[in-house]
């Protein structure tokens, strides 16, 4: 007959085992996504314009940002980062 040393090593080896096979499923089964989040922004209001001393202009504006990122989340993913980067260019160069 076994002892409890036996016995437990044997049910500990088969939960890691169980445990190890799990987490090698989920990460194999998340190479297969592939993300395609959709957006698009429109400007609805321009609130000032100024020039700043140091050559750069700043800015207020109203935009309406609308977003579809649902494909982003996964099994393993706990926050997304969104940013919103503008540039514009001028005809007159300086």
């Amino acid at each position: 007959m076994h002892s409890f040393g036996h016995r437990a090593n044997a049910v500990a080896t088969f939960a890691l085992t169980i445990l190890a096979a799990m987490c090698f499923a989920a990460s194999f089964s998340d190479s297969f996504n592939s993300p395609t989040p959709t957006a698009s922004v429109k400007i609805l209001n321009i609130n000032w314009f100024q020039k700043e001393a140091n050559a750069n202009d700043e800015v207020s504006m109203t935009l309406n940002i609308s977003a579809d990122l649902s494909s982003l989340f996964t099994w393993n993913t706990k926050q997304v980062f969104v940013f919103v980067a503008a540039e514009y260019e001028t005809p007159k160069m300086r």
